[in-house]
């Protein structure tokens, strides 16, 4: 059954007198994807950063998992379920494609009290970071190239490597900034078809600038121009809002 997982509830940010984001209102739901599309500018990543912790609201209120995370530092959203991508590929590149999503998985490894001993037990013994790893290697269609050098893997994979990294920290909700980009068709093909095994068990936020992708993808669209939401809804009623073709989509969609 579906679930609210987060809401932000009329967040802005403000830079001088600069209204990035503009008191928006938006819910991620459990096995939905919600797709944010504007022109460059509109203060979607600014709003993927404020939902994430990477930048305080000027005013608004964000929860996650039932909490309120408002101020909250990234990485203590993080811990309480969310995870994110960017939009420049951020990996460790002369790692090993299994180191890159091992490390993610040791984050998530009990915080046990201070106890001088634990410090000599090898990082890599830990069972239950293995598993993570080996879960998130597979989920993301990573499983033969796990031993490969991430510098050496295709743009495209470089990308899954990014998600599974993520999701080796067992998040809930998933952000995800402009995951296709850069990607010819064979690599947004894999890609879609992994949000899509990814929506089950995911509130997803996808910020994407492919169209056809978003359209496939999204159970509903948020439009952003100037930091301000002009439409959100279904993606039929979006495709037909003339205001958003218009402002964005033009007549070809």
């Amino acid at each position: 059954m579906s679930e609210v997982l987060l809401s932000a509830h009329r967040l802005t940010k403000r830079f001088g007198g600069l209204a990035a984001v503009n008191d928006v209102s938006i819910d991620l739901w459990r096995d939905r994807i919600h797709a944010v599309i504007g022109p460059n500018g509109a203060g979607k990543s600014t709003l993927t950063n404020l939902l994430s912790g990477d930048l305080p609201a000027t005013s608004g209120k964000v929860t996650l998992s039932g909490q309120d995370t408002t101020g909250w530092s990234a990485e203590k959203v993080s811990r309480q379920g969310l995870g994110r991508s960017y939009q420049k590929t951020n990996i460790f590149l002369p790692f090993s494609v299994w180191d890159n999503v091992f490390l993610a998985a040791q984050s998530r490894d009990p915080q046990q009290p201070w106890n001088p001993l634990r410090w000599l037990r090898p990082a890599a013994k830990s069972a239950t970071a293995h598993a993570r790893c080996n879960a998130a290697i597979e989920l993301a269609g990573l499983t033969h190239r796990r031993g490969a050098i991430a510098a050496t893997i295709s743009h495209g994979e470089q990308r899954q490597l990014e998600i599974a990294m993520t999701l080796a920290t067992e998040p809930r909700v998933l952000l995800l900034d402009e995951p296709l980009a850069g990607m010819g068709v064979s690599e947004a093909e894999q890609m879609v078809a992994l949000l899509l095994r990814l929506k089950k068990d995911h509130a997803m936020l996808l910020v994407e600038h492919d169209m056809d992708a978003v359209f496939a993808l999204a159970d509903h669209l948020t439009v952003m121009v100037d930091g301000q939401v002009i439409a959100s809804g279904a993606p039929a009623d979006i495709r037909a809002h003339a205001g958003v073709q218009a402002a964005y989509l033009g007549e070809e969609h």
